[in-house]
């Protein structure tokens, strides 16, 4: 077990008794988040180098270092934040195994941002040296703040987990930069992108700095109040500027921009008692999650704004649902959970972090989604194999995108995915995702919890616990049943198991060398859309266990076409140990609508609903959708007896 700080975690509230658990206190042991981790590690981290070293994004940094900066600079406005996530992700890692490689990285990268940072503070290699733009002449789309955000965020990472050094005073400076030019008496305006806020909490927390998380409420209170200009064809509500935060009773807009404004603004509340500000985004995730979220935990509905659209618009072959707002999405609940203890929180971030995180890399962890849609009609065959990718869509993973916030944000989730597996109050130790590994946990009045789990979750629902270290006074094991779960079971080895609901389960008090195992049913199940959900209406998803299945046009039997296919729903589901085998019919769609007309019209009921003999197709995990080559693909499928 590494010897790192209990507070060697991304977020760590001002307030508050319960915290997520260091990275260094979960050691994990082979099995799904394992293997992730470890490509993450071996191929992911070198390959985002590489990508920006190859385009010149890096180089940027030594540009300004040297005066020879120009207007031709390569990157987008924003790839200064890529940067910075990558040596976030870099900090967790080298931190979390100790590897020299990373380390390496990491320094060699520090030392060439920290020589591009100005006498006053300012970073940034897109604005403020000549032939570039001034400072702060863009704030709608420059992303000047959105960049030092995800810089005092790697600042965070490096000295939680290796101490202060050159990346934290960098950050110090930037960040006492941004409090005298847009404090109060300052520049009074706000960044077209939220990502400031919380990197401005989390580093006034880490250095024990308030004004830092002053500024950050500065920020909030400003935004919707229309201090940004208009764009074209974009309104105020893309930038969340359309109406104060603590009115807000939905998330609209840019999704990634709405959830990083709503991780700062439960930071905030949570460090000033604000009660009324954390209430405002408990609001907007309740309604925004049962209405605007697809059965992923996707979010984002709409290509124009990468935005999430009116109430139940969530159509499946458009959804946009950005890996980065999967991410997002998972920042703000794991902060929600640390302030309210609620289980749905962690119970979205499974979702999310099975289906919409795990979804994004490719098997090799040298390509990636950026958009996550749940249908796919034709077989991407647009994806540029080793160069850019201009387009966030395709069907396939691309190696780099021309905006590749997704790769980096990807590795630095994965490189930290310990500090959200489990939460400590007082004494009573939480576990949240269920993964092979050994967790010895420090308790706040003093001694250790120390368990060993054993699991091929979510292959398997066994979750087997063993107590190996428990202090002289009484401790509590805390277990979370999914809401799916049904029929759950809790019992000591040796003894009768018993039937728990879903929410928490509880051993009250634990002995040393006792063992405990929790049994989650993880079977086939049919999954039934909201009717207002026009886009879905008269299909049915399939999901098992924590993860969404989905029908790849490779897995179909014969010659039927993935258009045509409806599923049986009076036969039974079959578990084949990973998916599902699921007995479809098909029709021609010549034998429903005349030929050479509209493809509208009266409606031969036995045609729709006929197809021949059930046949049998197989589910797999939404997640490896596309894992072996280009296909098409589809989550919701028709029924086949309701009309189409």
């Amino acid at each position: 077990m590494s010897g790192l700080p209990t507070s060697a975690r991304p977020v760590v509230p001002g307030r508050g008794t319960s915290r997520g658990i260091g990275i260094g206190e979960l050691t994990l042991g082979s099995g799904f988040w394992e293997g992730l981790q470890r490509t993450n590690a071996e191929a992911s981290l070198e390959h985002c180098l590489d990508w920006m070293d190859r385009l010149g994004w890096i180089a940027n940094f030594d540009h300004v270092a040297a005066g020879d900066t120009r207007a031709e600079r390569p990157g987008w406005q924003f790839s200064d934040s890529e940067v910075y996530k990558l040596m976030e992700a870099l900090a967790w890692e080298s931190g979390r195994t100790g590897d020299p490689a990373a380390e390496a990285m990491l320094e060699q990268l520090t030392r060439r941002v920290a020589a591009a940072q100005d006498d006053d503070g300012y970073l940034n290699t897109s604005f403020g040296h000549p032939g570039l733009p001034a400072r702060y002449t863009d704030m709608e789309m420059g992303h000047e703040l959105y960049c030092t955000g995800h810089l005092l965020q790697a600042a965070v990472a490096r000295l939680r987990t290796g101490g202060p050094g050159l990346l934290v005073e960098v950050a110090r400076r930037a960040a006492d930069h941004v409090c005298r030019e847009f404090g109060d008496g300052g520049r009074e305006t706000i960044c077209g992108h939220p990502e400031i806020e919380v990197g401005l909490v989390e580093l006034g927390r880490a250095l024990g700095e308030p004004r830092y998380v002053e500024q950050a409420r500065l920020f909030l209170d400003r935004r919707g109040r229309g201090l940004l200009g208009a764009i074209p064809l974009l309104g105020p509500a893309y930038f969340q500027d359309d109406v104060p935060i603590r009115d807000a009773d939905v998330w609209r807009g840019h999704a990634v921009r709405a959830l990083y404004l709503s991780a700062a603004a439960v930071d905030v509340a949570v460090d000033l008692a604000d009660d009324g500000l954390l209430a405002a985004i408990e609001r907007q995730w309740t309604r925004s999650v049962a209405r605007r979220t697809y059965i992923t935990g996707g979010m984002g509905s709409r290509h124009q704004d990468e935005g999430f659209g009116e109430d139940w618009e969530l159509p499946p072959d458009r959804a946009y649902c950005e890996t980065c707002a999967g991410i997002a999405s998972i920042m703000v609940s794991w902060r929600l959970y640390l302030a309210t203890g609620d289980v749905r929180y962690p119970d979205l971030i499974e979702r999310t972090l099975f289906n919409v995180v795990a979804a994004s890399p490719r098997a090799d962890g040298r390509a990636f989604f950026y958009a996550n849609p749940l249908q796919q009609r034709v077989a991407g065959a647009d994806i540029l194999p080793d160069q850019v990718n201009p387009q966030a869509e395709g069907g396939a993973r691309a190696p780099w995108f021309e905006v590749s916030c997704c790769p980096t944000n990807v590795a630095r989730t994965l490189a930290s995915w310990q500090t959200y597996a489990a939460s400590v109050e007082d004494d009573v130790v939480t576990l949240l995702q269920y993964a092979s590994g050994t967790l010895r946990v420090e308790l706040p009045d003093g001694g250790f919890l120390g368990l060993t789990v054993r699991t091929d979750y979510p292959r398997a629902g066994v979750v087997e616990i063993d107590i190996s270290e428990v202090p002289a006074r009484r401790v509590a094991l805390r277990l979370r049943v999914p809401a799916w779960a049904h029929g759950s079971t809790l019992g000591r080895v040796g003894e009768a198991a018993s039937e728990v609901a879903a929410g928490w389960a509880q051993v009250s008090a634990l002995a040393m060398g006792e063992s405990w195992v929790l049994t989650i049913p993880v079977e086939p199940r049919l999954s039934w859309p909201d009717p207002r959900i026009d886009a879905v209406r008269g299909t049915v998803a399939v999901e098992r266990g924590p993860l969404v299945l989905c029908l790849e046009s490779r897995g179909l039997p014969g010659a039927m076409d993935l258009a045509d296919v409806g599923v049986v729903v009076d036969t039974p589901l079959e578990d084949d140990g990973e998916g599902a085998l699921v007995a479809v019919s098909g029709h021609s769609g010549s034998s429903v609508y005349p030929s050479g007309g509209l493809p509208f019209g009266p409606l031969d009921l036995h045609a729709a609903q006929g197809g021949g003999q059930p046949r049998t197709a197989r589910l797999i995990p939404y997640h490896r959708w596309a894992q072996d080559g280009p296909t098409a693909m589809r989550v919701f499928l028709p029924v086949t007896d309701c009309p189409r």
